[in-house]
């Protein structure tokens, strides 16, 4: 098995690695580190929790020299501002025997703060599409001196919308730079952005993202409403015991807060929930309770929860089926970690079923399912989405021939089939001159009549 001490670190860099407690790196960490730094482009393929921040931080701060220069030579890209946090403690737990300069920049941060911190100077900049561009346009990021490119997430950022952020980044970028992207699925629009811009690129890949991890347990509820979920919910929650540190995933931010106003009242501070709607504090804060333990239950939406490091989490409850298979593998993932059995619970209702059965032929895996409990009361409680639409239906109180829908498209009116001639004056000033008025002369009628 191979150790940090067998990897070709300086000596800064094993120190910090010594403090850090760690031995062993992760297969991503060992392969991508003599790729990257070799100076190929390269693209990983890797599911969260496989230590892809570190496995390409470390051979980037091996080579990254002393400099005094004001601008960066190390961009990273990442979708969300907890990201950017994220990345910039991991790099600062790194380069502690280093003198480096790292920054964080995103959005719903005043712009001229960041301008300032951008002035200061900098070796690495870790920032959100948006919040890059704006500083670029700004002209106060210059981003010709960078030397190494780091997309980290790539598709999320894509399912964000940032693809015209990332496009022009690209054009401001130095055509000679070393690129590195990491994305825990591919798409055709990830597979075309590698296409356009990298240069015979080496690729990674770690536990394919539909292979399920052997150390979560699976299981899946079939539920016929919101509120009956709700109720399993609540029952799973009243064992403080089992259910120690639970991350539950909402399928909105509407949802989300949905799920947190059910439950909260029952489980008085031990539940926090976090969304893009959330003020940036609110959001931190919930993250930094939720892992000190002082909260057991964060509630969350898919976009926000990827890349968060959340710690120990003993169960993932899926409130439902994800839109595209690939992220059940990202939820469950968040369970299981260092090499400790985590558990994961899907929750379907009927219309649901399609989606559960796309995520078991992704994993080749049939998700086992579990009976209700007989004292979880089933609610006939429906929420505005799972109502029928009542205005489609006919009206009980009609006969089905009184019910007789109207033409698409009706006759006009008589009043409405009147054609615009342009106004009574200018028919008679015609008839009467043979020529209409012409506009800025008012004496051209006058000479006409004269001449006759």
């Amino acid at each position: 098995m191979v150790s940090f001490s067998d990897i070709d670190l300086s000596n800064p860099l094993r120190n910090a690695i010594e403090d850090l407690g760690f031995e062993t790196p992760t297969p991503i960490q060992e392969q991508a580190f003599p790729i990257l730094r070799s100076g190929s482009d390269m693209v990983g393929i890797a599911q969260t929790g496989t230590g892809k921040t570190f496995a390409y931080i470390l051979p980037i701060l091996r080579d990254l020299k002393f400099s005094k220069q004001q601008h960066p030579r190390v961009l990273i890209l990442v979708p969300t501002r907890e990201l950017v946090i994220q990345v910039v403690e991991e790099i600062e737990k790194l380069a502690k025997y280093m003198t480096l300069r790292t920054i964080g920049v995103y959005g719903g941060v005043n712009l001229n703060r960041h301008k300032e911190l951008v002035l200061q100077g900098s070796d690495i900049i870790v920032a959100t599409p948006g919040r890059l561009y704006d500083l670029a346009l700004s002209n106060v990021l210059k981003l010709k001196s960078i030397q190494k490119l780091v997309i980290d997430e790539v598709d999320v950022m894509l399912d964000l919308g940032f693809r015209f952020q990332i496009l022009n980044i690209f054009d401001l970028l130095p055509q000679r730079r070393q690129n590195i992207m990491f994305s825990a699925t591919m798409t055709g629009d990830v597979d075309a952005l590698i296409d356009t811009y990298f240069i015979a690129p080496k690729k990674i890949a770690i536990a394919v993202s539909g292979t399920p991890l052997d150390n979560i347990e699976q299981v899946s509820y079939d539920i016929p409403n919101f509120y009956t979920k709700i109720n399993l919910l609540k029952n799973f929650f009243s064992n403080a015991t089992v259910f120690k540190k639970v991350l539950v995933f909402a399928p909105n931010k509407r949802n989300a807060d949905r799920i947190f106003n059910s439950i909260k009242e029952e489980f008085p501070n031990q539940v926090c929930v976090i969304h893009s709607n959330k003020t940036q504090n609110y959001r931190l804060r919930s993250i930094e309770e939720f892992n000190k333990g002082n909260h057991r239950i964060l509630i969350a939406t898919d976009v926000i929860a990827r890349g968060l490091d959340l710690q120990e989490i003993s169960h993932v409850i899926s409130f439902n089926p994800t839109q595209y298979p690939e992220n059940y593998m990202h939820r469950i993932g968040r369970t299981g970690r260092a090499k400790q059995m985590g558990k994961s619970i899907l929750l379907t209702t009927e219309k649901e079923q399609g989606q559960k059965q796309q995520i078991e032929a992704l994993m080749d895996y049939t998700i086992p399912v579990v009976e209700i409990p007989d004292h979880i009361e089933i609610s006939k409680e429906l929420t505005e989405e799972e109502r029928p639409d009542e205005g489609r239906e006919q009206s009980k109180n009609r006969t089905s021939l009184e019910y007789v829908p109207g033409p698409a498209f009706h006759e006009k009116k008589e009043k409405n089939k009147k054609v615009n001639l342009g106004g009574s004056y200018r028919r008679e000033i015609s008839k009467k001159y043979k020529k209409p008025k012409t506009r800025g002369d008012k004496n051209y009628n006058k000479r006409n009549k004269k001449r006759k």
